[in-house]
């Protein structure tokens, strides 16, 4: 138990103790003062750091709480503190319960507010319909700081004997919303957040490593296009297959380089070492122009999380990605946007083989021998 440090009062002391024209406040020691009001009140107070900030508590007032008293709650509340345990945020749980805030439900529906405007309409609509088919009726009206990781559990078994799919993603959903009850005070942890090895494995999916039937693009993208994760990350999913450049060029973008007037992105390519553009669609310029208001002050488009300096991790997105349920062994990667691009130019849209390699920042022989690489696709690479 941490030291307590020099008591100073006495029982004779606190009960001597006279009023002044404010608050009078007498200390003991270790954080413990008695507080004697204007009108002769009495009551202890208890000073603790926390975090570097510094938290007061009530311990009650003399004499229903004697100095003796006061000094055991005291020791047990540093003794708490010495363990990590945050007061604050204890007090404030305690609270919403008590009072009958902070429902599961009225949680959720926060969240999802919070970050509706980030979702498709179907994506938002599809998350709505299975809190409240398949969470709500149990967990609805509980104050979300109660609810434990056995019980989270055994409503997702629930769900996984329906189907594992739905079992795996509203765990991921119960998972935000538990982290946005803990940063809101209204939680103090997730019980969502292990639970992934008590679920059955996902399903194999049935994909392809890069999808190059429209059919089956079409459905990824507005998967890409729901992630509710960092606006960051959520950018560059959204814009990696706009693009189709390797993942590491896509995350070392420097705003430098890009213009958004013009509507192009040059740099020199990784591999081949040469200039290289890319053509900047209305869908690209669009997600630029909304991440360039948060990231445009410094060198990276997509910098680290931890550090402006510092690129974004090499794994960031596919690790997105499989937070999303997509397995990026067997449906797509990061760099698997550039075969899917490579299809569907050529045998969909019937771009010209050479033009399309160009785009890619492939080296491509002209008819003289050499290397070419700075090209963009236009109208007439099409055959």
């Amino acid at each position: 138990m941490p030291k307590t440090g020099t008591n100073l009062l006495t029982e004779l002391a606190v009960k001597a103790a006279k009023p002044k024209d404010k608050p009078n406040m007498i200390r003991d020691g270790s954080g413990l003062w008695l507080v004697v009001e204007p009108a002769g009140r009495k009551w202890w107070k208890l000073r603790v750091v926390f975090a570097g900030k510094e938290n007061s508590f009530s311990l009650g007032e003399y004499p229903a709480v004697t100095l003796a008293e006061a000094r055991e709650k005291r020791n047990a509340v540093r003794k708490q503190v010495a363990a990590g345990i945050d007061l604050g945020a204890t007090r404030k749980v305690a609270k919403a319960r008590e009072s009958g805030e902070g429902s599961f439900e009225s949680v959720a529906r926060e969240w999802r507010k919070r970050f509706l405007p980030r979702w498709s309409e179907g994506h938002a609509a599809t998350i709505l319909t299975r809190l409240e088919r398949d969470i709500f009726p149990y967990f609805g009206p509980r104050p979300i700081g109660e609810i434990t990781p056995p019980e989270m559990a055994a409503v997702l078994r629930r769900i996984e004997a329906r189907s594992v799919e739905t079992a795996h993603r509203l765990r991921n959903t119960c998972r935000q919303i538990f982290s946005y009850a803990v940063a809101s005070g209204l939680a103090m942890t997730n019980p969502a957040a292990d639970l992934r090895e008590a679920l059955a494995p996902m399903p194999q999916p049935k994909h392809m490593a890069a999808p190059t039937d429209p059919k089956d693009v079409a459905p990824l993208l507005r998967i890409l296009d729901g992630y509710d994760g960092s606006f960051l990350v959520r950018c560059a999913l959204r814009l990696a297959p706009l693009v189709f450049v390797r993942p590491g060029e896509l995350r070392a973008m420097q705003w430098a380089d890009v213009d958004l007037d013009l509507g192009e992105w040059r740099y020199t390519t990784s591999k081949t070492k040469t200039p290289h553009i890319v053509p900047l669609s209305r869908q690209a310029l669009a997600i630029l122009r909304d991440l360039y208001q948060l990231t445009g002050s410094g060198k990276y488009a997509f910098p680290s999380a931890r550090s402006a300096s510092r690129l974004m991790s090499d794994n960031t997105l596919n690790a997105a990605m499989r937070r999303m349920g997509i397995d990026t062994r067997t449906e797509i990667t990061g760099h698997g946007f550039r075969a899917m691009a490579r299809t569907i130019l050529d045998e969909v849209l019937g771009f010209r083989p050479d033009f399309i390699e160009h785009q890619l920042a492939h080296a491509v022989r002209d008819p003289w021998g050499g290397h070419t690489t700075e090209r963009r696709i236009c109208r007439s690479g099409k055959r």
